[in-house]
């Protein structure tokens, strides 16, 4: 079928679109597939799998995607059979399945312009084979097609005809979807016997708006498919239409309610001839007899010429009348315009970095306004603050998205690794609706994906091994997210056999990581993880033994604001616990100062402030102490010691009360500069190896703030005092302007 150039810049331009909606179609079949293994009899899963397969499949034939269209076809069909029961669901016919769903995906890539892979084609044949042997076919079934040219007459042996009732939505053209690739579709499913285009809903000329579609379909089809097919032609449209699908055989109360539901026609003879109850020459002389001075009205004329019921034409004068009287008053029913939309990543991330400098801006007129001393300058500066604040967190609201979507990845991820290994594992997802800005989640997903890998590999104990322990068979894996603190805790808990520390020790004397005979806490083994390179794998694996993993997974994290740490027990699991600021753009924050520098804390990280201290609490050279806060030791560090500020301490300090991972600590400062909405920079490759800063941020009279990592900070105040730290490359001063943008 060739294709206008009209035909081909629509195609082009509305290809993402179907590759993003067959991509998410692919990710829900592939969730449902999943599912099913926990639930195979369960109708609603099995309906909801055949609906993303035919869904695709459709789809694609509307922009002539017959590869993925044919192969699909196999898929659907073996679907159908697993929902009417006459396949039951296997482990091994579940693999099948996803292996089948992995083809699609592929398909759907090499049609987005992406290279195919090598023997792809060999690989699929191999599956439609093992697809027809499943369901007892030995020849290649095709799907139907998308031409229009003409089916089978209506006198076929097997084809029903079935009467389909349309009335497109407003915004279907909008949406993408062209009503007449739809009727081609239904032609591939049989012959179109009749069809009537309903126009009484077309305005005219002048008020025509040609991105508005106004189309109603009244048509009958001759076919041998059933009417989940027939409606599956409509699936991309379903929620955006009125849609009726009349039987073969339906007696005349369903035509009576098809009249009912139609658009608004004030002619009874259109209204019966676009259900089919009349053809057009029955129609024209009936016109005619009426014409000729016939007594009788229309409706009356037909019933005696066609034998139409009496109910039919009842319900058509009704529907005349009703009409009629909507006309008369004036009144209407105005339609629901509420949508959801769909808004390109760049675009939404231009507006954020936008509202960032918008907020830097704002913070330099309210220091202006407030110099000038001028009481309604500064009084507007505070209603624009307030509206940009309010501004800035609908915005980030937007970004935010469930963290549920990247955990149910897994779930194919902890099957195929989980048989791979010989193990035998429960999945647990818990506060999959928590949620966090789509920045963090695109990166945390490579970090999550070796933590899981490395629970089935490392933690979880084969079966017999679990038995001999007294545990049960299964392992059990859990992927847990919650808020806490004003960020988000995501933590992989396993109830294998814990991190076995003599042998970490041990591999790390070998390595001279640590001074052989000497024996660290068992929070400092633990830590020994996440150092480079290091492995206690006896061989080299798929999955494990190069010593490549957990320490990119530490620096990976690191770089997103958020710390990672390790608790274990031997012998009854471990938990890996992963903090993550819920976003990367623009958060709230307490400013204080140090000598000519300033910088800045994460607001929701502030417990209280102690003002007034006097400065001559011991502090050790690496500016580390103690201080007492309402009957409790609080480890405190003091910012001028720890990174070398110039110039002289005042006679008086404050403390800022920090909470990291549970635990208090306090940070000594010069003053106390309040709270500061903060858009977050990136640190200069200067500063990139200064432990404790996480980023920078422009003030409103062009200084340079740093952020504070609080969790790095809470190690450094921890850390006994005398101890050395772990030496900075460097002791910036960060009042230096521009150095760390």
């Amino acid at each position: 079928m060739s294709l206008s150039h009209n035909d081909q810049g629509f195609i082009a331009e509305a290809l993402p679109a179907f590759i993003s909606e067959a991509h998410e179609q692919c990710d829900a079949l592939e969730q449902l597939l999943l599912q099913l293994e926990e639930a195979p009899n369960d109708r609603g899963l099995l309906d909801a799998l055949f609906r993303c397969a035919h869904t695709v499949k459709g789809s694609a034939g509307i922009f002539g995607l017959d590869r993925v269209v044919a192969f699909t076809h196999h898929v659907e069909t073996l679907l159908d059979r697993l929902r009417e029961g006459q396949v039951a669901l296997n482990p091994a016919l579940s693999t099948l399945l996803l292996r089948c769903n992995d083809a699609i995906r592929d398909l759907i890539a090499t049609a987005q312009g992406g290279p195919a892979e090598d023997n792809a084609d060999a690989q699929r044949a191999a599956l439609v084979q093992e697809l027809q042997a499943r369901c007892g076919t030995s020849s290649a079934v095709t799907g139907p097609t998308t031409s229009a040219s003409p089916s089978p007459p209506a006198a076929t042996a097997g084809l029903q005809r079935w009467h389909i009732s349309v009335q497109f939505g407003a915004d279907t053209f909008r949406n993408g979807m062209d009503p007449l690739a739809i009727l081609n579709y239904l032609r591939g499913l049989g012959s179109i016997a009749y069809l009537a285009c309903d126009s009484a809903a077309v305005p005219a000329l002048d008020a025509l708006d040609p991105e508005r579609c106004h189309l109603g379909f009244e048509l009958g089809l001759d076919t041998a498919a059933g009417r989940d097919e027939i409606e599956a032609a409509f699936s991309f449209v379903r929620d955006d239409c009125a849609l009726r699908v009349i039987a073969p055989g339906a007696g005349e109360a369903d035509f009576a309610a098809l009249i009912e539901a139609m658009p608004d026609n004030p002619r009874i003879g259109d209204i019966l001839l676009n259900i089919g109850a009349i053809s057009r020459p029955q129609l024209n002389r009936a016109l005619q007899t009426q014409a000729d001075g016939a007594p009788q009205a229309l409706g009356e004329i037909l019933q005696s010429q066609t034998g139409v019921g009496p109910q039919v034409i009842a319900a058509a004068l009704h529907k005349q009348q009703k009409q009629r009287e909507v006309a008369a008053s004036g009144s209407g029913t105005p339609a629901d315009d509420s949508r959801f939309i769909r808004v390109q990543a760049d675009r939404l991330d231009a507006v954020i970095n936008l509202l960032g400098e918008l907020v830097i801006a704002g913070a330099g007129a309210a220091l202006l306004a407030r110099q000038t001393r001028q009481g309604a300058l500064i009084e507007a500066n505070q209603q624009i603050g307030r509206l940009i604040e309010e501004i800035r967190n609908g915005t980030l609201q937007l970004r935010m998205v469930p963290i549920g979507e990247t955990f149910a990845r897994f779930r194919r991820v902890v099957r195929d690794t989980a048989a791979e290994l010989g193990k035998d594992v429960q999945l647990d997802i818990v506060g999959g609706e928590t949620e966090l800005d789509k920045s963090v989640v695109e990166r945390i997903a490579d970090p999550l994906m070796h933590l899981v890998r490395n629970a089935l590999d490392h933690g979880l104990e084969p079966s017999a091994e679990r038995a001999a322990a007294g545990k049960p068979a299964q392992g059990r894996l859990t992927l847990s997210a919650c808020h806490e603190s004003g960020s988000i805790l995501i933590r992989i808990i396993d109830n294998g056999r814990g991190i076995q520390r003599q042998k970490v020790l041990q591999r790390a004397w070998e390595r001279g990581l640590v001074e052989p005979g000497v024996v660290p806490s068992p929070e400092q083994i633990d830590k020994l993880i996440f150092e480079a390179g290091f492995s206690t794998a006896e061989k080299v694996t798929n999955l494990s033994g190069r010593g490549v993993g957990m320490d990119v997974v530490r620096r990976n994290i690191e770089a997103l604001r958020g710390s990672v740490t390790l608790h274990s027990t031997e012998g009854e699991g471990s938990t890996i616990e992963i903090r993550l600021p819920l976003t990367l753009a623009i958060i709230d924050g307490f400013l204080v100062g140090v000598g000519t520098s300033k910088f800045i804390f994460p607001l929701e990280a502030v417990l209280e402030v102690i003002e007034n201290r006097p400065t001559a609490t011991a502090l050790d050279g690496a500016g580390r102490g103690m201080v007492e806060l309402r009957g409790q030791v609080l480890p405190v560090v003091g910012l001028r010691q720890l990174y070398a500020l110039d110039g002289p301490a005042p006679e008086r300090c404050s403390v800022v009360v920090l909470r990291s991972g549970g635990r208090g600590f306090g940070v000594m400062v010069d003053s106390l500069l309040g709270q500061h909405q903060t858009v977050i920079k990136p640190l200069g490759r200067m500063f990139r190896s200064l432990r404790g800063m996480s980023g920078s941020s422009i003030l409103g009279n062009g200084e340079v703030a740093l952020i504070f990592d609080v969790v790095s900070l809470g190690q450094l105040a921890a850390d006994p005092p005398g101890r050395a730290p772990t030496p900075s490359r460097s002791h910036p001063n960060p009042s230096l302007q521009g150095q760390a943008s």
